[in-house]
């Protein structure tokens, strides 16, 4: 199998960078919804983001179907559970989501280099893939990201970490995109940037991706739309 950022780089040449983050604020009928998602956007999308908060409530079965139907319409699936431990956890929780389909998983740097490259050696022996946080989208992100850590900020430690763990994203939200321009400016090609944040909190896909996002996450913006696919395909139009 080829490794997640070969798989999730086809599929951007063929439809664009975009994802759709699968946020719901109920758990109601989320199997079918995000189905039915799956099925109606896939030609808009590269991949599909589950956060937390979803995929608590449904069982092992639920999501083997959902990424078993993502997998079927070319789309890569993404964990995003901020995940944070000692490197057993760490290991543990990976190997039961790989074990239900998913392809990549969203980690805070914060655990350290050393577990960080632990998860990540750990990730690509099973072709799967590891994002890791360097500045989010939320307008607090500023007031932790950039802390000073001795003489750099926040963000760009955790930018060094990503790249010598060899991860194989960041995530740098499109709220603000002098971060990705620090971002893709010192990582080059060695990661690709996700940045959310673009539609419901202000983010502009066209601006991200001139600052040097490869991929760009939406969800509000599309599921909250009059006509979700409409709305994913401007997107799209946007994100190549």
């Amino acid at each position: 199998m080829a490794t997640f950022r070969t798989r999730i780089s086809k599929a951007s040449e063929r439809r664009g960078g975009l994802v759709l983050a699968n946020d719901y604020p109920t758990s109601r009928n989320l199997e079918s919804r995000t189905m039915r998602n799956i099925e109606a956007l896939h030609p808009f999308l590269c991949a599909i983001k589950l956060n937390f908060h979803l995929l608590l409530p449904l069982g092992r079965k639920e999501i083997r179907n959902i990424t078993a139907a993502a997998h079927r319409r070319g789309l890569q699936v993404i964990a995003d559970i901020k995940l944070n431990d000692i490197s057993s956890t760490n290991l543990a929780a990976t190997e039961s989501l790989w074990g239900m389909g998913i392809d990549a998983v969203i980690a805070n740097p914060i655990m350290g280099p050393d577990a960080l490259k632990s998860l990540v050696r750990s990730a690509h022996k099973k072709d799967r893939g590891v994002i890791t946080l360097c500045h989010m989208s939320a307008p607090e992100a500023k007031k932790s990201y950039e802390l000073n850590v001795g003489k750099t900020r926040l963000y760009e430690m955790f930018l060094r970490w990503a790249l010598e763990s060899r991860a194989d994203g960041i995530i740098a939200g499109a709220t603000y995109p002098q971060i990705i321009r620090y971002c893709s400016k010192n990582a080059g090609d060695r990661l690709d940037i996700f940045s959310p944040g673009v539609g419901a909190q202000g983010g502009s896909a066209k601006d991200t991706v001139a600052a040097g996002a490869r991929y760009v996450i939406a969800g509000r913006g599309i599921l909250g739309a009059s006509s979700p696919a409409r709305e994913a395909r401007h997107l799209q139009s946007l994100a190549r």
